[in-house]
């Protein structure tokens, strides 16, 4: 082969998506593994902060009422009883006069590492949740991608720009598969920190709940989280590929910067659309970790339901009051999102090269699977 024409190959953009290029689940696993770990390390002292800024104002020494940790993937319900030692570190002494002073005291008088306090016990669910949500997403876009050219006869491959039902219809169907793979989980390991029960309790107490509720007791308070995580999932990943696709980059690799920029703004507008679904999520998890997790509340009381929930909001707040918290949950969304995905799409890049590195030594040679019968 002449120098002149491998320079024209390496000029080829690679479809990463294409059959000849996609790694394995097993890989986009590994992927998005690496990227749940790296952002919760970055993301989860910005929460730590926020609960220990919100902690010394609302919250008495006797007070077993439940709070919401989030280590920028998902969140958890965490008791703020004394005797809980997964929220020890909740109960620190001290006082904060804002966001700077708080990581200066807590990093000088408690030491570096207590600001990922409560990280470990949510990585045993972040992870699996996060490794799901991107597997299923990938396989379900791939799916999507590969019907859509089939139908595309004589276009090349680079050419085929990806249509936005794609990635809105396979990011909201991934997030419900996760979220209710999840959900049950979440209630066990609540429900054992909450009352302190060995695994024999644990089983008597959810056979006493299906028995009670049936097996879909099992995803009891599910609803408020897909109200929220759907639309954020669709909106984003519609959002990320639109933005790709304005930076130039169509299903090529993306730079990392492309990948993180991108990433950012698309969690960005996602949070902000839906914001309200997470004010309205927070005030109903709240009320169901506390009744029905924490023994904290009136169990004959049934909780609200959302339209309760955002007219009580508006009657005492406006509309100004489903936009609570806003700015907060951008600080550490929309780096959430830029870190979780630059880091996969480099995943992906990264077991893509090892995989053609063994097809070189190999003599394998790939040809785009959609490009036509006379380009070939």
């Amino acid at each position: 082969m002449s120098t002149n024409d491998s320079t024209q190959d390496l000029e080829v953009p690679i479809d990463y998506d294409d059959r000849a290029h996609r790694i394995t689940p097993l890989q986009q696993a590994a992927a998005s593994c690496t990227g749940a770990i790296i952002t919760s390390l970055f993301v989860t002292p910005l929460d730590v902060v926020k609960i220990r800024l919100q902690a010394q104002q609302k919250i008495s020494p006797g007070q077993t009422k439940c709070f919401l940790y989030c280590n920028g993937l998902m969140d958890h319900f965490c008791s703020c009883s004394p005797d809980d030692p997964n929220s020890r570190w909740l109960q620190r002494p001290s006082h904060f006069n804002g966001t700077i002073d708080a990581f200066i005291k807590i990093s000088r008088n408690e030491g570096i590492l207590s600001l990922w306090s409560g990280l470990s016990p949510t990585l045993v669910l972040a992870l699996p949740a996060t490794i799901v949500y991107f597997v299923v997403y990938e396989q379900l876009k791939n799916h999507f991608k590969d019907k859509y050219r089939e139908k595309i006869k004589n276009v090349n491959v680079y050419q085929i720009q990806t249509p936005l039902w794609i990635p809105l219809v396979s990011g909201g169907a991934a997030r419900i598969i996760s979220v209710s793979l999840v959900s049950p989980l979440e209630l066990f390991r609540t429900k054992m920190q909450s009352q302190k029960l060995s695994y024999l309790e644990l089983n008597q107490a959810l056979k006493t709940l299906v028995k009670q509720d049936g097996l879909i007791g099992l995803w009891r308070g599910i609803f408020p989280t897909l109200y929220r995580d759907v639309p954020f999932s669709a909106i984003y990943w519609m959002n990320y590929e639109t933005i790709k696709s304005i930076m130039g980059v169509t299903d090529s690799k993306p730079s990392f910067w492309v990948s993180f920029c991108a990433g950012a703004f698309a969690g960005t507008v996602a949070a902000s659309v839906t914001t309200p679904f997470d004010v309205v999520k927070t005030h109903q998890q709240i009320e169901f970790g506390e009744t029905n997790l924490y023994n904290a509340g009136d169990k004959t009381k049934k909780n609200r339901s959302t339209i309760d929930v955002i007219r009580q909001i508006k009657a005492k707040h406006g509309v100004k009051g489903l936009f609570t918290g806003l700015a907060p949950r951008l600080i550490k969304v929309a780096p959430a999102c830029a870190i979780m995905i630059s880091t996969f799409e480099y995943g992906k890049v990264f077991f893509n090269k090892l995989g053609h590195q063994h097809d070189e030594g190999s003599d394998v040679t790939h040809t785009p699977s959609y490009v036509s019968s006379d380009e070939r």
